[in-house]
């Protein structure tokens, strides 16, 4: 009977705790994507969570695991977002266009410089990591939207959209990262809008760019 009973309450506790090690996740990626990791302890995330060092060690071993939940939170956040986008945009490239831009200039400034920087000194095989998922959300995302693109007759068809893809990925991998950022004095989100306004001008046909 007590098998039982126990049984019988673990699907209930299932949900609390996935709940709470949520509200751990977001806490974690508001302080760390904003102000570093490295500065921020797991005390300081237990005493502004309002709940016991013991108590989050129970959710997450330590620091660095917690920094990979963040980091894996971010990428689904970007994810969503962006399949939202593209799975509409064949009804209306150029919106489109201006939602995805808007997504990933909103998502970029989250991570601001203090992160980036402790990215690249403390965790550098994290970030290989982000950058082979970055690939494929740029492969998945920007491959839907330059086939609407094409059948709207705005981007280019004398250029293969495999090649299209590569270049762009090359150009984010080059200069969307905490060393090249760092050199160049720049915030994330105006290196990524030089690249992908660089980007469009390639690939946009004369219609394409007179319209955007």
């Amino acid at each position: 009977m007590r098998s039982s009973s126990r049984s019988q309450e673990s699907p209930r506790a299932a949900p609390a705790a996935e709940a709470a090690k949520q509200r751990i996740v977001s806490e974690a990626r508001r302080h760390f994507l904003a102000h570093g990791f490295r500065g921020v302890t797991m005390d300081d995330l237990a005493a502004e969570l309002g709940m016991s060092k013991k108590t989050l060690y129970a959710h997450f071993a330590s620091k660095s695991a917690l920094l990979e939940a963040v980091i894996g939170d971010k990428l689904r956040t970007v994810d969503a977002d962006l399949d939202r986008i593209t799975g509409e945009c064949s009804a209306d490239f150029l919106s489109a266009l201006h939602q995805l831009l808007a997504c990933l200039r909103r998502h970029s400034e989250e991570l601001q410089p203090p992160f980036l920087r402790d990215m690249a000194r403390e965790a550098p095989e994290l970030f290989k990591l982000v950058q082979t998922r970055r690939r494929a959300v740029i492969q998945r995302h920007f491959g839907k939207l330059l086939g609407a693109g094409r059948t709207a007759r705005m981007i280019r068809k004398d250029i293969t959209s495999d090649l299209m893809i590569e270049v762009l990925i090359g150009a984010t991998d080059a200069l969307i990262n905490p060393q090249k950022l760092s050199e160049l004095n720049l915030p994330a989100p105006t290196c990524l809008s030089a690249i992908v306004t660089i980007f469009l001008e390639g690939v946009l046909t004369d219609a394409g760019r007179t319209k955007l």
